[in-house]
């Protein structure tokens, strides 16, 4: 897990130890809301076996079983009525957090309770993977904004003594391109943060190495899947899906209960670290590294460990640290590979956080002509039951109704995820051809929530200019047709209005809209006059082309009306002149 060091638990005495301390730990000290349940029962129906012995899916590891430290705390006798076991309790040195990982760990807890309550993460659960991890980043070499001064990078997973984990992240987060490894002090694999990653500090960059960061990362993801870990199977399974092992688990749970008992803030670098300089699984590679080596791969599960003394109790002695073992692990790697198979980061993370509804979020009227894109785009949010948005909640889309209106890239249904603010904001809307409503559903995935329902509309096409085409004169003899065909050009805002409908209407007089009954006419498919054409569309171009227009025998000046839809009228004049008189025939003179 951890890129930094420790020793290995002894088999047999001492696991044993550590296991009675952390079931009585549990039992004795009775943490608000926490069900005890012994490590390794699992009740009348599965005798013998509990959540720390479950097989777990190789896919549940933060780190692919990096190394990590596995110093228990101190232990001393507690001052508490009916007490019969040495608990972990706060010792001058051990007990002392750095205040800037103190203020991030309590800072997580409080971020959480507000976006899913129902978790129940406590900070000192965050401080005790901190400290099995990185040794509280370290002791606290942190900057001001928390972010250490050189990154805590483990060693390579490369399949020898860990996970085989080939790089994902080109580098850009533990520089190795060749394998992953886990990085910062809560211990993330790249691929584990590219899902998990948070920006707790608020400098707008997810980053592993600062310890607001990862603290609410962690938290996060221990709470993943709605666990609640007052419950105690729950919490089992929250650690181990930190790191697969149940030492691992029993140490945190170790520390867990330590820090219950007592702690108090240390400045920023003076954080104590575990005494142990030699690796629980391999030799870390970080720059923070407190001894660099040869790899020492971990052993088989079944394998025989090296011998080392067990911790004696030290009840009351106010020692604040622990005696060291007479003998270390070797650190030589064997001349195989371990039997233990890798494990994998999670590829699909479980839901984040609880959901109680759904909303709009501002989203303004929803129209468009057809043919154009929507101005307004929809945006909802997805919210807890105490109204704080809620991140990483997928919400789907969908286009109902008869409208060929479609999402930018042509699709009726999109699924995009919330961020941090709980928001998420459709795609861009295109209008088809089709006109009329329809409506957008917003639901969120994988909850059986009320949608949100935005209805929308697409208006027919139209243009807010016409213009003639020339402007010659429009003169016809009574009785006769006008030579001229007339053509108008529509726009929309300066560029081309195609397929808008518009309406030519001979009438009476500028000053009203009265259609005359007399003067030049257009003629239907019967060959009678007609005075109104609706039925006019401009073409690919903007242009409309008007029927050829006749004249009646009435003399006289008429008006004609263009009008396209969604614009202004443009008028224009018919002049109607009287046929030419005939010439006279000069009379003929008798002969005579």
């Amino acid at each position: 897990m951890a890129a930094q060091f420790g020793r290995r638990l002894r088999k047999g005495a001492t696991t044993t130890a550590v296991a009675a301390v952390a079931v009585a730990a549990l039992s004795a000290s009775q943490a608000p809301g926490i069900t005890s349940t012994p490590l390794g029962s699992g009740g009348e129906d599965n005798p013998g076996q509990g959540a720390a012995d479950t097989q777990l899916s190789p896919d549940t590891s933060v780190t692919g079983d990096s190394p990590y430290y596995t110093d228990l705390p101190p232990l001393k006798t507690p001052d508490k009525p009916g007490a019969s076991i040495n608990l972990p309790a706060g010792g001058p040195s051990e007990s002392g957090i750095p205040a800037t990982v103190l203020a991030a760990y309590k800072k997580a807890e409080k971020t959480i309770s507000a976006s899913d309550p129902g978790c129940h993460v406590p900070w000192q659960l965050l401080a005790a993977i901190g400290k099995v991890e990185s040794g509280q980043a370290r002791g606290g070499k942190v900057d001001a904004n928390g972010t250490t001064f050189s990154p805590i990078v483990g060693p390579a997973l490369n399949g020898v003594g860990f996970a085989n984990i080939s790089d994902t992240d080109d580098g850009e987060y533990d520089g190795d391109t060749t394998y992953d490894r886990a990085v910062g002090p809560m211990q993330f694999i790249p691929t584990t943060w590219a899902t998990w990653g948070q920006d707790a500090n608020g400098d707008g960059r997810k980053d592993p190495n600062n310890i607001y960061d990862a603290a609410l990362a962690a938290g996060r993801y221990l709470c993943a899947g709605d666990r609640d870990l007052r419950q105690a199977d729950d919490l089992d399974r929250a650690i181990l899906g930190y790191n697969q092992s149940r030492e691992y688990l029993r140490t945190v749970l170790s520390w867990f209960e330590y820090y219950k008992n007592g702690t108090h803030e240390v400045p920023d670098g003076k954080g104590s670290l575990p005494d142990s300089t030699t690796p629980d699984s391999g030799s870390g590679s970080g720059s923070d590294s407190p001894k660099t080596g040869s790899p020492s791969p971990s052993p088989s599960p079944d394998s025989p460990r090296p011998e080392e003394k067990p911790r004696p109790d030290r009840p009351g002695d106010g020692s604040d640290k622990p005696t060291p073992p007479t003998t270390k692990p070797p650190t030589k790697p064997p001349t195989k590979p371990p039997t233990k198979p890798p494990t994998t980061p999670p590829t699909t993370p479980p839901e984040l956080s609880p959901v109680a509804r759904i909303e709009n979020a501002g989203t303004g009227e929803l129209t468009a002509m057809a043919g154009l894109d929507f101005a307004e785009k929809v945006t909802v949010r997805v919210e807890n039951s105490q109204g704080k948005g809620v991140e990483g909640q997928k919400v789907r889309f969908e286009i109902l109704g008869g409208t060929d209106t479609r999402f930018q890239g042509g699709r009726k249904a999109v699924v995009l995820a919330t961020g941090a603010n709980g928001k998420v904001t459709a795609p861009a809307l295109t209008a088809g051809d089709k006109v009329g409503a329809f409506v957008i559903r917003a639901t969120v995935a994988d909850r059986k929530l009320p949608a949100v329902d935005f209805g929308a509309k697409v208006t027919p096409r139209a243009a807010d200019k016409l213009t003639r085409t020339d402007d010659k004169p429009l003169t016809a003899v009574a009785g006769a047709d006008f030579a001229e065909i007339l053509e108008f050009k529509a726009t929309y805002k300066g560029a081309v209005a195609s397929g808008v409908g518009v309406t030519a209407t001979l009438l009476k007089s500028a000053d009203g809209a009265a259609v005359n009954d007399k003067g030049p006419y257009f003629k239907g498919a019967d060959g009678k006059p007609v005075r109104v054409i609706s039925d006019l569309i401009t073409d690919a171009d903007g242009v409309v082309t008007l029927p050829k227009l006749f004249a009646d025998d009435q003399p006289g000046t008429y008006l004609l009306s263009i009008t396209p839809f969604g614009g202004k009228p443009v008028t224009v004049e018919l002049t109607v002149t009287k046929p030419a008189e005939p010439a006279a025939t000069p009379q003929q003179t008798p002969a005579g």
